[in-house]
C-alpha cells in the first residue's frame, strides 16, 4: 500500500515512516493539512495527526471525508473522550493515542484496510442506464448506436455520475475526482463542463441538480 503520513513532528514522522517501510509499504510524509488535502488521491491509507501547524486535524478529516472513503487513522496526543468521539464521528476509521506501539499501528492499518476492501465493490467496466451506455475501459459513451462527441473531462464527469447512479455526488467529490482538489476555485469550470455534457446528451432531466449539494443521475 501507499501510506500518506500527515505529521508535523519530524521524530514521530521518521518513526512512522520506518514502521511503514518495514512492513513493505510505500509512504509519503507531509506536515501540513493543506498538503494532505492535495496529496490524498495518490494513497490508499492516511495516518493523520490532529495537531497540525496550519489546520486543525479534525477539519482536515472532515474535508477528506467529503471526497474520499479511503481508510484514515488518527494518531494524536489528544486522549480525552471528547476528542476520540469527535474523531470517530467525523469519519476516522480508527483512533490511536501517542505514543503508539508500532506493531499495534501496523496491525490497525491491516485491519481497517481489510474492512474497506471487503466493503468495496469492483466498478463495472460498462455502465448501462436506459439507452445510454458508458464504456469505462474504452472511454466511449453512446446513446443507441450513436457515439457522443465528449471531451475527456465531460466523459470523466459522466462516468463518475453514472457509476453512482441513483445517489447524489457532491460538488466536492466531482472537483476532487476531476481536478484533484475540491477546495480550490474550479467550481466555474465544473459548471461549464456540465453545461456541455447536458447539451450533448440531449436527455432533459437526466442529470438532476440537488441544490446546495451536488448532482444525481436517475437509475432507470
Amino acid at each position: 500500500m501507499h501510506v500518506l503520513i500527515v505529521e508535523d513532528d519530524d521524530a514521530m514522522a521518521s518513526a512512522l515512516s520506518a514502521a511503514v517501510s518495514s512492513a513493505g509499504h510505500k509512504h509519503t510524509r507531509v506536515s501540513r493539512g493543506e498538503d494532505a488535502l492535495l496529496a490524498h488521491r495518490q494513497h490508499e491509507v492516511i495516518l493523520l495527526d490532529l495537531g497540525l501547524p496550519d489546520l486543525d486535524g479534525l477539519d482536515v478529516l472532515r474535508k477528506l471525508r467529503q471526497v474520499t472513503d479511503i481508510p484514515i487513522l488518527i494518531l494524536t496526543a489528544r486522549d480525552d473522550e471528547r476528542s476520540v468521539v469527535l474523531g470517530l464521528r467525523s469519519g476516522a476509521d480508527d483512533y490511536l493515542v501517542k505514543p503508539v506501539k508500532l506493531v499495534e499501528l501496523l496491525a490497525r492499518i491491516e485491519a481497517v484496510t481489510r474492512r474497506t476492501n471487503r466493503a468495496g465493490q469492483e466498478a463495472p467496466h460498462t455502465i448501462v442506464l436506459g439507452e445510454l451506455e458508458v464504456d469505462v475501459d474504452r472511454r466511449v459513451a453512446s446513446i443507441g448506436n450513436g457515439e457522443l462527441p465528449l471531451t475527456a473531462t465531460e466523459f470523466d464527469l459522466l462516468a463518475l455520475l453514472a457509476k453512482n447512479a441513483g445517489s447524489v455526488v457532491t460538488r466536492e467529490q466531482i472537483l476532487d475526482a476531476l481536478w484533484g482538489d475540491a477546495f480550490l476555485a474550479h467550481s466555474r469550470s465544473l459548471d461549464v463542463h456540465l453545461t456541455g455534457l447536458r447539451s450533448k446528451l440531449k436527455m432533459p432531466g437526466f442529470i438532476i441538480n440537488v441544490r446546495g449539494v451536488g448532482y444525481r443521475v436517475e437509475q432507470p
